[in-house]
């Protein structure tokens, strides 16, 4: 029976334990590398819109003032409301895209790409109409992307939801630790990060020969996947920030069903082949990409983690099982918690207050819910608008 329970619980010994190793491996910044100045390399940023006239008009005004000369493209895709007409009076070149039956991030950037074959830039960058570069990191992508020849990836964080709810609050800190702490241990252990739908810039060539028109949507992440195992994995920048607002609370168990279920699908699609390919070749930063991949979402973690003790815990108790497997878990989870709370140190802190760490059980039972909804029907298909506040 100990065995028996040594092995059901050991791949998610594993996988707790490669999220502390990230965690740890993550907290400490990336070393800036000096970069070539940007002004002379010819750019594009490509703004996909969809229904976005709450936040078009102030967004394209702060990233014009700080797109480093770089031409503004939007493409309002499908939209029924007066995003294009705001994004005109921004500044910004406007194509507007309707077609019913191919909606999503994937084709809209499609569409941009066919529009610019006839006059291609150097670099294209996509940023999200919802979001905002800090000053100098549309320059500092450009550079990096430039002087590596490789996608390149900024910091993408949710500004701090300050006064906001313990809930709200614990999802801005989720959302950091996903998209800095474990991207920096995937740069330092893998040597490329996963693409993140926006602060993202593309040599060209490599833009050019992309596969965008798809409505998957989790399509960032399928690209940079498809990008390194064509020899050109992403790199993060992370002198280069981009922020967006934190969903409106209402909304935010919404938004995290699309990110969530999308990142779960597409796990389960690419993670066994990369760890497949991985043990074949001795890759051991192609089997640590995969392994990575296949950690759930932190509060999926933990709550899994958690389920496993007490129903292995039941079983010691019934039949008297050896509890070493059990004990194994439980260090595994006690070193998740104190990466957790070393993450927080490490920059963490600006989303939550320490005091509301201790209120993680509320934010579990918060999204069981969605897990359970995953669980029956799967992760939605369609791009949404996700409303912030």
């Amino acid at each position: 029976m100990t065995i028996l329970i040594a092995l059901i619980l050991a791949p998610l010994t594993l996988l707790t334990l490669c999220f502390a190793v990230e965690l740890l491996c993550g907290v400490r910044a990336l070393r800036a590398q000096p970069a070539p100045a940007a002004a002379a390399i010819a750019t594009v940023i490509i703004v996909p819109a969809h229904n976005e006239e709450a936040v078009v008009g102030e967004n394209l005004a702060l990233l014009k003032e700080r797109s480093n000369g770089a031409a503004i493209l939007v493409v309002a895709d499908n939209c029924t409301d007066s995003t294009a007409e705001l994004a005109r009076r921004a500044g910004a070149e406007v194509v507007e895209r309707f077609d019913s039956d191919r909606r999503g991030k994937g084709f809209a950037l499609d569409f941009a790409k066919r529009r610019l074959a006839y006059a291609p830039p150097d670099v294209a960058i996509i940023m999200d109409a919802d979001c905002v570069p800090d000053p100098h990191s549309i320059e500092r992508l450009i550079a990096a992307c430039a002087a590596t020849g490789r996608p390149c990836q900024a910091i993408y964080l949710q500004k701090p939801a300050v006064g906001g709810s313990p809930l709200l609050q614990l999802s801005t800190f989720a959302f950091f630790i996903k998209n800095v702490v474990r991207q920096r241990a995937l740069q330092r252990i893998a040597g490329r990060v996963h693409l993140l739908g926006t602060g993202m810039a593309f040599p060209w060539a490599l833009f050019d020969k992309a596969e965008l028109a798809t409505g998957n949507i989790v399509e960032d992440l399928e690209l940079g996947l498809d990008l390194a195992d064509d020899g050109h994995p992403a790199l993060l920048v992370e002198d280069a920030a981009v922020w967006t607002d934190p969903a409106a609370e209402t909304n935010t168990m919404d938004q995290r069903r699309r990110w969530e279920g999308g990142y779960l699908q597409g796990a389960l699609r690419w993670g066994p082949s990369l760890l497949l390919k991985g043990v074949r070749r001795g890759d051991v930063r192609r089997l640590w990409t995969g392994l990575s991949l296949f950690i759930p979402p932190i509060a999926l973690l933990v709550t899994l983690d958690l389920a496993a003790i007490a129903a292995a815990g039941l079983v010691y108790l019934i039949s008297g099982a050896g509890l070493v497997p059990l004990v194994v878990l439980c260090a595994a989870l006690f070193l998740a918690a104190v990466a957790i709370v070393a993450a927080w140190g490490a920059g963490g802190s600006r989303f939550i207050p320490l005091s509301r760490l201790a209120q993680v059980p509320l934010y579990l039972a918060w999204k069981l819910p969605l897990y359970l909804g995953l669980a029956r029907r799967g992760a939605p298909g369609e791009w949404v608008r996700t409303h912030r506040g």
